[in-house]
């Protein structure tokens, strides 16, 4: 058997165990698995990956790099069976000055934290129409910090001022759209009181808006956690990928 095909049954084999694990919760959260989505985290990992899992039903993809993320974009588009609808996630923080690439590419991205990406963002978003590189407006979560040290990302949780501010911004402009809240547990905080600061904060922020807003949260070590809280977007790598086979730079 060659080395792509044991990985097709690797990565089948990881996708149903993932999918039984994610039932679970939410029939343990008295909530359809449906209104789940699966977000494969593939950064670090080859195209070639993304590739078997897109043929094995998978619709959506979560990339941290730019660049890494424009790469393998290119590789799927020369791809002569690649399967249509696929959507691709900027999951990692995000510098205004890649905001114009991502803006071309990206579907939804999950760590939009300042006024000053998300202007860039629009911007981007803008460009990228005129040059009829996209029609839909970028899906944004708004990254929430649960223990206010922003320095890793988020809008402190504790300044709601600041959180609407932002929600604002984005639900305002042209080129975006206020999709939820994103975000993770501090190290050693205890998940569930992390998701459920995180669960409070959307019921706050959703009493301002019509639309339904999502919750972006939950990787391969809490996800459990996260789908009983309300998470919508639950995004694994390692889990459904096995350990990273890159270190980042």
């Amino acid at each position: 058997m060659t080395e792509s095909a044991n990985r097709r049954i690797e990565l089948a084999n990881s996708l149903t165990a993932l999918q039984s694990r994610l039932s679970t919760a939410a029939n343990n959260a008295g909530r359809k698995v449906e209104e789940i989505e699966l977000l494969p985290i593939t950064k670090f990992f080859p195209a070639s990956d993304i590739g078997i899992l897109a043929n094995l039903g998978c619709r959506s993809f979560g990339e941290a790099r730019d660049q890494e993320a424009r790469a393998k974009i290119e590789s799927a588009a020369a791809e002569p069976d690649w399967p249509a609808g696929v959507r691709w996630h900027m999951v990692g923080q995000i510098q205004r000055n890649k905001a114009r690439s991502i803006a071309s590419w990206a579907a939804v991205v999950h760590s939009v934290s300042s006024t000053r990406v998300a202007t860039a963002l629009d911007r981007g978003v803008a460009e990228a129409r005129a040059a009829g590189h996209r029609t839909e407006p970028l899906g944004v979560y708004v990254q929430i910090s649960l223990d206010g040290d922003v320095s890793r990302g988020g809008v402190d949780i504790d300044a709601p001022e600041q959180v609407d501010e932002l929600c604002a911004q984005i639900d305002g402009a042209e080129g975006l759209e206020l999709v939820g809240l994103m975000g993770v547990p501090p190290l050693q905080a205890d998940p569930e009181e992390a998701f459920a600061a995180l669960a409070a904060e959307l019921r706050r922020v959703q009493d301002r808006y019509p639309q339904r807003l999502g919750l972006s949260a939950g990787m391969t070590q809490d996800l459990e956690i996260a789908v009983k809280h309300g998470s919508t977007c639950v995004r694994v790598g390692t889990a459904l990928l096995g350990p990273r086979p890159l270190t980042s730079p």
